[in-house]
């Protein structure tokens, strides 16, 4: 890219984890590495963090897009009974890599704050399953969670969907999708540094360019991978790229965060600011000096504290918790 734009300076304790982070994890992810990306461990062994904070988990097969079989886990305090919130999650990872507990720590914190269940789904990568696999899938699996939500303990108006990244692009898909096809009510959706716009045409992605986590090679990465050859056309729908939409009225309340230096900020916002216009409620946060999932990498950093006690507060407002 030859359009570069000068971006925001990094926070200095997260441009710091930057430095490190460089020695393993290169800016910018082309089509090519995608297997190879595959290969190397996103996260440390689930079974072991679960086990540490005494939470059990089940794996069920239900029917995902096209009626295949995919896999959801469900998560709860071990020994819990009674009836209480519900957390549909969708992980991160561009579309293209990762696994339902990529991101299931910050999740976890909120089963034991507020006593909720978890459902994480697997659904399924691009580019092998591409557009609209993973939106489809994951819509299953809340369609999935609200059907059983009395066997899982869940009540059903105290249900919410929280993704990260492509995760967050999801969730807002998925709540679309809900909203236009008379589904599963949701009490809210947490939308953290959200994957939203397929298009390249804000001025963060020309900022974060060759620097940082998922710049603006690795989206175009992802989209591609998602979209193919209709990335940024007309013929891309709502639920794969949400900023498409043009009413975001009827939606439940939304919570959005995002970093001042990642690709994502300038969509997030302008994905607010529709919200806003459409009559709706959204709380959002630009935590300044952010980079792309700094809470995830960076968790005892000062910002990381602070953004993901904003959204623990959200959460546990929306849930009466």
């Amino acid at each position: 890219m030859t359009d570069t734009l000068a971006r925001p300076p990094f926070d200095p304790e997260l441009e710091a984890v930057l430095g490190v982070l460089a020695e393993s994890m290169p800016p910018s992810i082309t089509p090519e590495m995608i297997t190879l990306m595959r290969q190397a461990p996103v996260v440390a062994s689930v079974d072991d963090l679960l086990v540490e904070r005494g939470i059990t988990r089940r794996d069920v097969t239900i029917p995902g897009h096209e009626g295949a079989d995919i896999v959801v886990t469900v998560l709860a305090r071990e020994g819990r009974t009674g009836i209480g919130p519900g957390i549909f999650h969708t992980h991160g990872g561009g579309m293209i890599i990762g696994d339902r507990f990529v991101g299931i720590a910050g999740v976890v914190d909120w089963i034991e704050r507020f006593d909720a269940v978890c459902v994480t789904v697997e659904y399924r990568l691009a580019p092998e399953f591409p557009d609209p696999f993973p939106v489809e899938d994951s819509y299953a699996g809340l369609v999935w969670t609200a059907a059983h939500a009395e066997e899982l303990g869940i009540d059903p108006n105290r249900l919410i969907i929280a993704g990260a990244s492509a995760g967050g692009g999801l969730a807002a898909g998925v709540s679309l999708l809900a909203r236009d096809r008379g589904g599963p009510a949701l009490a809210g959706q947490v939308l953290i540094y959200p994957m939203l716009d397929d298009r390249d045409a804000s001025v963060s992605t020309r900022q974060i360019d060759g620097v940082g986590v998922w710049d603006r090679t690795s989206n175009i990465t992802g989209w591609g991978a998602l979209l193919g050859d209709r990335r940024a056309t007309g013929d891309v729908s709502i639920y794969a790229a949400p900023a498409r939409a043009t009413d975001l009225s009827g939606l439940p309340p939304a919570f959005i965060d995002c970093g001042s230096a990642e690709v994502f900020r300038d969509e997030d916002v302008a994905y607010a600011t529709q919200i806003w216009a459409d009559g709706g409620q959204a709380e959002l946060h630009v935590w300044p000096g952010g980079f792309h999932g700094f809470d995830m990498m960076a968790p005892h950093a000062a910002l990381s504290r602070s953004m993901t006690e904003a959204r623990t507060n959200w959460v546990g407002r929306i849930l009466g918790a």
